[in-house]
């Protein structure tokens, strides 16, 4: 982890996303950035990712309306608020512009989830070839934040990438089969995945998309309640 003394611009961000590092700061107020290279690197599987059995029916259900890139400066604002158990964030004002102006050049994007039209959970992360390296989300009612980790999911699989890169493990993400990748295997990966076409798709059909979702349910997990 090394502390900033230059200018990070976007094109900076994306240079060292290729190289494996991603950006922190240490409070919401900080003023510096810190590049983040953990020996263990937290990756989710596309290809294994499993739906249990009640969260399907929560994703297939009314309760939320989904959307892609409808408000991405909103999903990021409500990733960097307080929250109970996490008083501060590590998304400064400075990883804010950065993020906004990558999503402006095509490189971030978000999934929003909406319930009576308010915003209330969603995820945002960066696109690289066939990488997503998914950022920060967030949750205002229970289940939004998986919600939008299913649609991720079931888009990025769509979309022909290969890599769900989550930066570490936490139990959320857990339980739908996230684990730790040695630093050096990851690198690996991460040269295979920047090298596959994929696209990060906000056309797609609302069947085509229900049948995703669908077959990542098909198998039962260990872990499902």
């Amino acid at each position: 982890m090394s502390r900033r003394h230059f200018e990070v611009t976007p094109e900076l961000m994306l240079r060292a996303y290729r190289a494996g590092l991603f950006p922190m700061a240490e409070t919401r107020r900080g003023d510096r950035l810190y590049w983040l290279d953990p020996e263990q690197r937290g990756v989710l599987p596309l290809a294994e990712f499993h739906v249990p059995r009640r969260l399907l029916r929560t994703v297939l259900s009314d309760g939320f309306a989904v959307a892609v890139d409808r408000d991405f400066p909103a999903v990021i604002a409500a990733c960097a608020e307080a929250a109970e158990g996490r008083e501060d964030t590590w998304i400064n004002r400075d990883i804010e512009r950065l993020f906004n102006a990558l999503h402006g050049s095509g490189h971030a994007h978000s999934v929003e989830v909406y319930q009576h039209g308010r915003l209330v959970g969603g995820l945002y992360g960066v696109t690289l070839g066939g990488a997503f390296f998914g950022e920060s989300m967030f949750s205002r009612e229970r289940d939004a934040s998986k919600v939008a980790l299913v649609h991720l999911v079931a888009r990025l699989r769509l979309g022909g990438f290969v890599l769900l890169d989550t930066q570490f493990v936490t139990s959320h993400l857990a339980q739908f089969g996230a684990f730790e990748m040695p630093r050096a295997q990851y690198k690996a990966t991460l040269d295979r995945a920047a090298a596959t076409p994929a696209v990060w798709r906000t056309d797609l059909d609302a069947a085509a998309l229900e049948a995703e979702i669908r077959s990542m349910s098909g198998k039962r997990s260990a872990k499902e309640q």
